[in-house]
């Protein structure tokens, strides 16, 4: 992963667990979703088993870092302030055992909208773990910066220069 060469960004790790259901139609063998993110991490490798009952199998995806920036502190502003703050977890076809791989664990509702028409990735928004809402909320009163609206002005066009010249008008040469 590249981190950000600002020394004010946070990455704090968060655990996934994504469950399998059989399918409900003859196209999918299975059905799979994020289900919950965790702030500590069982000490077990990605895609281990935790629970199985009829029906339903859970399973540790694996751990991602939730990034935040100093210069995305509005949008995470608003994830905050919204009646449940979530995080979106994206998970992408792979050539595993599970035929998943966890991409990313983002607080970013920017992020997560870019991610939302990509191909055959899932992607899941689950509530936000306490532990970071308290991180996010202490990040976004140390960087927040309110930045005004700034809207462009057009260059005056010439309509002359712009007009469409019949062959008639044009000088003979």
């Amino acid at each position: 992963m590249t981190r950000s060469h600002n020394p004010d960004s946070l990455f704090i790790p968060l655990a996934v667990l994504v469950e399998r259901r059989p399918g409900v139609t003859r196209w999918a063998e299975y059905a799979w979703r994020a289900i919950e993110v965790l702030e500590e991490a069982p000490d077990l490798p990605p895609w281990t088993v935790l629970r199985e009952e009829p029906g339903r199998t859970v399973f540790f995806a694996g751990s991602a870092e939730v990034a935040l920036y100093p210069t995305d502190t509005d949008n995470y502003r608003h994830n905050l302030a919204s009646a449940q703050p979530l995080v979106w977890v994206l998970l992408r076809p792979a050539e595993t055992a599970s035929g998943w791989t966890l991409q990313t664990v983002t607080a970013d509702p920017g992020e997560a909208h870019l991610y939302a028409d990509v191909g055959q990735d899932l992607l899941e928004s689950l509530p936000m773990p306490p532990g970071l809402h308290a991180v996010m909320t202490d990040f976004v009163a140390r960087h927040h910066k309110e930045r005004g609206f700034w809207k462009r002005k057009r260059d005056r066009a010439d309509p002359e220069a712009l007009a469409h010249r019949s062959r008639l008008e044009e000088p003979e040469g």
